[in-house]
Formats: C-alpha cells, sequence, structure tokens
C-alpha cells in the first residue's frame, strides 16, 4: 500500500497522469450513443402511453437506470458486444390489488406488442426483466424493469430500523420471479431506487460537475443549461469509468465472479472528496475504497446501499466467498497496475503497461491522442452546436437571477391521434405536421414576462427562411405558462423559455431538443 501511495504522489501531474486523462475520453461512450438510447427508452415510454396501450390509465413513467443514467457507461471491449440499457417501467398501482407475478405479465404483453410492431424478435424474460434485443448493427440490449411507488412504504420502514431515510422517497417497488411471494398479493416486495441512488451519487461530485459544465458552456459559448448532462464527465465519473474496465479485463475469463458495478460505484462514490483530476481521483478512491466495506457482529461483510441501508450491496458474498475474494484480489491488482502507470515517463512505456489492463486498442488510442489537441466542447460537437448556432440571438435582459424554471411537460398530438402523447427531449423524430404544446414552470413570483426562444436547423427551414433564433413574447393565462408549436421543418430544432421581471432575466428553463422527421 505504501508504495501504491508514493508512486502517486510522485508524479499526480506526470506522463502517466495524463494518459489516465487521455484514457477515460477513450472509454467513455460517444454522445451519439448516449443520444440513441434515450430515443429508445422514448420510444418504449410513448409505446406505453399510447391510446391502444392496456396500461396507458397506469400513467406509465418509463426512465432509464444504471450506468447510462449515472453518466458511467463504457464502450464494449470489442465492437461485437452490445450496449446495455436499463430501464424502469414505473406504473401507478398498490400492491394492495396486484402481485408481482400479475404486473410483470401485464409489462410482458405490451413489450411483445411493441417487438412485434418493430420487427423485432420476441421479448426474452429475465428474473426480473423482459429483454428486448435490437438488429444486428444496433448493438443494444434493453431491459425493462416493472415497478410500483413505494416511497413511503420504504421510508417508513427505514425510520422504524432507525435508519437513514433521507433518500426513500423516490423507491420503488420491484418484480422477482425468485422471490418467495411472488405470487401473492402482500406489501413485502423487492425494492429498488434507482432514482434515489442517481440523486446521492451526484451529490457526492455537484461541485465538479457545476464547475465543468460551466467551463464548457463558457468554451461552447453556450449557456449552463444548454450543456446536456451527459456531456459533462467528472473525474469521479472518470474514475468509474476506468476501474470497471480494468474490472472487465482482469475477469474477462471468469466474468460471472467479477465485481459488481454497483459495489465498485459506490465505494468509489463514498471515497471520492472532490479531487480535481483523474489521476488523483483514482488514488484517492484506491486508497480508501476498501475502509467502507463494514463487518456486522456475525463478522458478515455489509456494503448497505446508500439510499436503502437495510441492503447489502455484498450479500452475495457470504454464499459466495470467492466473489470476496476476487474483490480482494481486484482491489490488490488495480493498486498495482495503475502506480506503475503512474510511475512511468516514457509513453510507449505506459502504453505498453496500460495494454494489459485496459486491451491494447484503448491504450493505444489513448496514447494516440496525446498529439491531438481536443477541446471540451469538441468531444461534444454534435450535440453543443445545435445550442451554439450562429442565428441564435443573445437574451437581451441584464441578468439577475433569482430563481428557477422548467420546461415541465410537453405533449404531442399527430393526425389522427385522440390524445397528445407525451414528448421528452431529444426524444424519438416527430412526423411532421404534429402540434406541440410546451407547459413551463417557474417558482418567480408574479408579475413577470415569458418569453420563448425557438431555434430551428436544417436544410429545409433554411430554405423556407425560418431558422428563427429570437424571442417571443408568451402569455400567462390563469398562472399557467404554455406555448405551441407545429412541426414543419425536418432537423433538430430547440425551444427555451425565459422569465423576466422588472427587466430582468430572472429565470430560464434551460433548452427542450426537438427532432423532426
Amino acid at each position: 500500500m505504501n508504495e501504491f501511495l508514493n508512486a502517486w504522489s510522485a508524479t499526480p501531474t506526470g506522463q502517466g497522469a495524463q494518459f489516465l486523462e487521455r484514457l477515460a475520453r477513450e472509454l467513455d461512450v460517444p454522445a451519439s450513443r448516449y443520444q440513441e438510447a434515450s430515443k429508445r427508452y422514448d420510444s418504449v415510454g410513448s409505446w406505453l402511453c399510447r391510446d391502444e396501450s392496456t396500461l396507458k390509465d397506469l400513467n406509465p413513467d418509463v426512465y432509464v437506470q444504471g450506468s447510462f443514467r449515472l453518466g458511467t457507461p463504457i464502450r464494449p471491449v470489442n465492437d461485437g458486444e452490445h450496449y446495455d440499457i436499463d430501464l424502469v417501467c414505473e406504473l401507478s398501482s398498490s400492491k394492495t390489488g396486484i402481485n408481482q407475478q400479475q404486473l410483470k405479465a401485464m409489462l410482458g404483453h405490451e413489450m411483445r406488442l411493441y417487438a412485434k410492431a418493430h420487427n423485432m424478435q420476441d421479448v426474452g424474460e429475465g428474473r426480473r426483466c423482459w429483454t428486448l434485443d435490437y438488429a444486428e448493427g444496433a448493438q443494444f440490449h434493453l431491459d425493462a424493469l416493472p415497478a410500483i411507488p413505494d416511497g413511503q412504504h420504504k421510508r417508513q420502514l427505514l425510520v422504524e430500523a432507525r435508519l437513514n431515510a433521507d433518500w426513500a422517497t423516490t423507491a420503488i417497488a420491484i418484480t422477482d420471479n425468485e422471490h418467495p411471494r411472488y405470487r401473492y398479493i402482500t406489501d413485502r416486495w423487492p425494492h429498488s431506487n434507482p432514482r434515489g441512488y442517481t440523486n446521492w451519487f451526484r451529490s457526492r461530485m455537484e461541485t465538479s460537475f457545476r464547475q465543468i459544465r460551466e467551463a464548457m458552456a463558457l468554451e461552447a459559448k453556450a449557456s449552463v443549461e444548454e450543456i446536456p448532462s451527459y456531456a459533462v464527465k467528472t473525474p469521479l465519473q472518470q474514475a468509474v469509468q476506468i476501474l470497471k474496465r480494468h474490472r472487465d479485463m482482469m475477469f474477462a475469463d471468469d466474468p460471472e465472479h467479477k465485481p459488481i458495478s454497483v459495489i465498485i460505484t459506490t465505494l468509489a462514490g463514498l471515497s471520492y472528496i472532490g479531487e480535481r483530476s483523474v489521476a488523483e481521483a483514482l488514488a484517492g478512491i484506491l486508497q480508501r475504497m476498501d475502509s467502507y466495506i463494514k463487518y456486522d457482529a456475525q463478522g458478515s461483510v455489509f456494503i448497505p446501499n446508500p439510499t436503502d441501508p437495510q441492503e447489502n450491496f455484498a450479500d452475495r458474498w457470504r454464499g459466495a466467498p470467492e466473489k470476496r475474494a476476487n474483490f480482494y484480489n481486484w482491489l490488490r491488482k488495480a493498486r498495482e497496475d495503475f502506480a506503475t502507470i503512474a510511475t512511468q515517463h516514457h509513453p510507449q512505456r505506459i502504453v505498453e503497461a496500460a495494454s494489459q489492463s485496459f486491451g491494447e486498442r484503448q491504450a493505444r488510442a489513448a496514447g494516440a491522442l496525446a498529439n491531438r489537441s481536443i477541446s471540451l466542447a469538441g468531444l461534444y460537437g454534435g450535440a453543443i452546436s445545435l445550442f451554439s448556432a450562429a442565428h441564435k440571438q443573445t437574451a437581451p435582459w441584464p441578468t439577475n437571477r433569482t430563481g428557477t424554471a422548467s420546461i415541465s411537460e410537453v405533449t404531442w398530438t399527430g393526425k389522427g391521434f385522440s390524445r397528445p402523447l407525451r414528448l421528452h427531449s431529444n426524444g424519438q423524430p416527430l412526423m411532421k405536421g404534429a402540434a406541440l404544446k410546451f407547459e413551463a414552470a417557474t417558482n418567480i413570483p408574479p408579475p413577470y414576462e415569458v418569453y420563448w426562444q425557438v431555434v430551428n436547423t436544417g436544410n429545409e427551414a433554411t430554405a423556407a427562411g425560418q431558422l428563427r433564433g429570437g424571442f417571443d413574447k408568451g402569455t400567462v393565462e390563469r398562472g399557467s405558462i404554455t406555448h405551441r408549436e407545429a412541426t414543419g421543418y425536418s432537423g433538430a430544432h430547440t425551444i427555451e423559455c425565459f422569465i423576466v421581471k422588472d427587466r430582468h432575466l430572472a429565470a430560464r428553463s434551460g433548452v427542450f431538443v426537438v427532432n423532426v422527421r
């Protein structure tokens, strides 16, 4: 351990540290993959909410969980491997009138219809989820987890046990066909809390996230709200990505017994104390990681879920001691390998050392990046260019931010649709001629003025002289802020709401992206 710490403290900004910065960029998922993943789960959400859906009256709420939600996915080791998208399909139901088996079957019915309507192979059933396999070339698996809200019940259980319930509000009850009460109506369901876990993880890097996002906005000449969250990568997120790839390479021949990602992510989050670089974050995390592993009175390992202290992420270590041994073997090997990289000074030797731990392709690609200048905005140019179009006008009001604003809901109605469907930012492309309704919310007290900025892109809008980019004054009717548009031109377009009070910009919503095919 001392040799590991001395190696890092000797060269915190050396060639090895710079290589790790480049490696993190190389391992990250391209912006296009984040956007494609978003479109795919938005598509499932729209399907479950359509008029014919057997679930529409249960108000399906579909959202991503796992690494894509946390901002820690990594590229597959091989080109033929797939990305896994983990979704939650939260339905407004109650455990008093339905059992786990029934809830899972209800979602399974709609997922089969979705697969058939989109010419996909039939869905697969897992222990907890339904799985969609996309056609060759898409490189996506989508796991949909049925769930119902259960925050109040979970909070009560934690309070009664005198445990921390700060994150329990967003807890959900989920299905598990191996649960002993899977076929019975009972209030004892398995729990999860992906939204709460995300909030906890983000709280561990809040300052770093804000500073990096502000720097990216300055370089892109855009507002902070215009920088998509997936474009921001903190040292904590990058450290987790690097550690996961190191783990994958070490257990390439025994993936069933590798340390699970949620343990690595949780221990990394607990260990991170705001380091400003990937190298420093890795050094601190690897130094402190095992100090957050607890032991109960019987000597069993306990790694509590930060959002649900009753859940032990290391529960499977009890029946499989090799999993515990593999974790400590991996941690020891990670410390050795990163110390070796940190103490190298010759670029070629760094690449050679890293090839063993991360794969030759990724190591060489990271080494090649040393000769290329990459700006923060350049890493995500496709996303940011939309927000910094030349015809987009700068807000003309002096800024006095005293509150917040958001585009709280967007619905669209197409020809032949009997009811509006919910639309998510940067979601699936809409048809032309669809009617859009935007609803905004703000905590600025009235009176105030509302303005909307629509920015169009694409050849069709250019040819028609409809790129827009200025500010249209809106109205507030009975305390409701709404705005209507129609999809007339193919391309990606943005809209943003501005709240002006006493001739100063008091709040802005951030952009909402609408894609039109």
